[in-house]
Parts: C-alpha cells; structure tokens; sequence
C-alpha cells in the first residue's frame, strides 16, 4: 500500500480569512469605564475584577490598559488568573478569591499574591506560614454578611477580630451582595447595615463590599475600595435604568450564504420557525460553539434576538446551531447583504444585555462565553 505523502503548507492563512467571527474589544472604553466608577465612589479606591479571562475580553490586555490608567488593585478568582496579572503588572495588588487551595501557599508568597480567606483554618494556615517565614504579604478576610456562599460569620469574625495576629496579616475586611442589581431589595440594607458592624471590629483595616451594582447603592455601600467586575466590560450595572457604561465590545459574523425560503417553509433545527411570506435568510458563521446562546433563537412561540445588517435590525429565523445562525434579510434592500459581508451581532446598537435578555441570562454569561475561536482585536491602548 503506498502511504499517503504529507502536504507541505506554502500559503499562511489570514487570520480574518480563516475566522467566522471578529470579537473587537475596546481598551479605551474599559478604561473610561473604570475611570467613570472610580469617579463616581471618589474618596474610595476603585479596583478591577479581571476574572474569567477579565470577563472574556483578555486578562493581559485589559490588566495592562488598567495598570496604565492608574489602577493599583485587581481581583481574580484563582491562582493562574493570578500568576497571569502578575506577569503583565509586577507592581499591583492582586486578591486571589478562591482562597488557599491545599500546599498553595508558598506560590501566594512568590508572587505575592493576597488569598480571599473565608474560614477559620485557611486563616489558621495563613498566620502561621506567614509566622514562619517572618512574611507580611496581607490577605482579605472575607465576611459573609448575607449570600451563604463564602466567608466567615459575623460572629466567627468577631473571635478573630479579638486575635492579637490578625492585625499583621490581614489587610482588608470585605463582603459582597446578594441582590446589589435590585436596589429596593431589604437584604441589601441588611447587609450594609451587618457590614458597619463587621468594620467596628476592625477599625484599622481598609473594607471593601461593593460590586459594580453596589456602587449605585451610595456611599453607605462603598467604605475603602469598591471592586466593578461586569461593570467595566459594558453590561449595565443598574438593569432598571438607562446603561451608564460605554460599550466594550463588538461582535460580526460572517455572512456565508443568502437564500430564498418560500412562505410555508421553515428554517433550521425541529423546524422551529416557518416563513410567513417569501423570506431572504443570511446564514451567519457563528453558532452557540463560539458562545452566542442557542436560547436567543426564535421559534412560533417567541422571537429571538437581533442581529445588525447594513445599519438595520434583523431578526434570527429558527434555532441557533453550533456553528450557524439564520437572520432573516427581507427587508433589506435586494443586493444587499451578499456572501462574505458582516453581521454585527453585538455592538452598540445589540448589546450583551439585550441578547442575555432573549436568552433567559445575564449579561455577564454572555461575554464570559465568548468562544476562541474569533478573530480577537483589541482596540486601544
């Protein structure tokens, strides 16, 4: 049998030729965002959370625009989120809010990096590693004052609060919100009113319990440092009022097929979606795989979401498949659009929350779900 002869590659592909999609990221626009949070809670600090990839717009890029506007703090949630901050920003301070994993001490001490610990043996491992190498790297104690989630006990912290140890290896006091998005919601009285108490135990430590929602609560919710997450990245911190945050990101998809579908006939998956006049659909080469949610499609029983062409809404005809969806173009004049043109499926028209909205989610589900395999551009500095 004569083996197959391996194919020598003699063109290099374009990256923009070769992608279904370009996700383009605004630097600027995150930094005005920062800058605008970090204005509205003036005399507290404002840090950046840059988790989960800095919200699917890309912890280096994003840590780096940061750093460079002036900003000193940033949350993770895990140790490579970390080690990825601090190769980008050597000088910053960085909270780790996972914790202290099991034998993962001694990296928080290389890298000096500060653990979130929300129990009472993490804090018992952290004194003593910090006793025995004589280190004074800081760390949070986090309070559970009304999520159930993470943290120690408002009485628990009280006990620690009467340790001499804690005052040297401690370096902020926070909490976090339940329900910051609804303003009028009582646990976030109850919270804000449990954190005060917290804070009285701790006089000469800075605290921190706002989330990017938390900082339209006022300056009860704000204490030292204020921690905007989704905020920074565009998705609108105040769901009942208008978006006070720039755009971060936008989202086209190429535009692969356009075709004719008669009345009567249906489009895609369970045939969920029937044509009620003579339709032009656009076959665009993004699908749920690349992280547009398969619930924003549309069917007999609801519309689904809205996709941008040539300066006009169209809406998606049918179900989202994992690597295509279909809009329908009928409205639009007849040469327009033709394959290989875009569809911009998030910008600043289609937002990441108009979108979550059509799919039953949030704004942050949609950009942290963001796929790789787009034509990534960051805009910027």
């Amino acid at each position: 049998m004569t083996p197959m002869r391996r194919h020598t590659l003699t063109a290099t592909l374009d990256p923009v030729s070769g992608a279904g999609g370009i996700l383009s990221v605004d630097l600027g626009a995150i930094v005005e965002n920062w800058r605008e949070l970090s204005r509205r809670v003036a005399p507290s600090s404002c840090a950046a959370v840059v988790k989960a990839d800095a919200y699917g717009c890309g912890i280096d890029r994003v840590t780096a625009a940061l750093t460079g506007a002036g900003c000193g703090t940033f949350f993770v949630a895990d140790l490579a989120e970390a080690y990825a901050v601090r190769s980008v920003a050597p000088r910053v301070t960085v909270y780790v809010l996972s914790g202290l994993p099991p034998r993962t001490l001694p990296l928080y001490a290389d890298a000096v990096l500060r653990p979130v610990i929300g129990t009472l043996a993490e804090l018992e491992e952290w004194e003593a590693f910090c006793a025995a190498n004589r280190w004074r790297g800081g760390a949070a104690l986090h309070v559970d004052t009304g999520i159930n989630r993470l943290g120690l006990s408002p009485d628990e912290a009280a006990a620690v609060a009467g340790r001499p140890g804690c005052r040297g290896t401690v370096s902020l006091i926070m909490s976090h919100f339940a329900c910051a998005d609804e303003p009028s919601h009582p646990l976030n009285a109850t919270q804000m009113a449990g954190f005060r108490d917290v804070r009285a135990l701790f006089p000469d430590i800075p605290g921190s319990l706002a989330n990017s929602s938390g900082i339209f609560l006022g300056p009860d919710a704000h204490h030292d440092l204020v921690r905007p997450g989704a905020a920074l990245y565009g998705v609108n911190p105040t769901p009942s009022h208008l978006n006070l945050m720039r755009p971060v990101v936008r989202l086209e998809g190429r535009i692969i097929q356009v075709r004719e579908v008669a009345a009567g006939q249906t489009v895609g998956y369970g045939a969920a979606w029937t044509a009620r006049r003579p339709t032009r659909i656009a076959v665009v080469a993004v699908g749920y795989a690349d992280g547009y949610p398969r619930a924003a499609g549309a069917s007999e029983a609801k519309s689904g979401a809205e996709v941008v062409v040539a300066g006009r809404r169209c809406p998606i005809a049918g179900r989202i498949s994992m690597d295509l969806l279909a809009i329908d173009v009928s409205d639009l004049p007849e040469d327009m659009p033709r394959r290989g043109d875009w569809a911009a499926l998030i910008d600043d028209d289609v937002g990441v929350d108009e979108i979550a909205s059509h799919a039953g989610t949030i704004g942050y589900e949609v950009l942290t779900g963001l796929g790789r395999r787009y034509q990534r551009r960051h805009l910027g500095p």
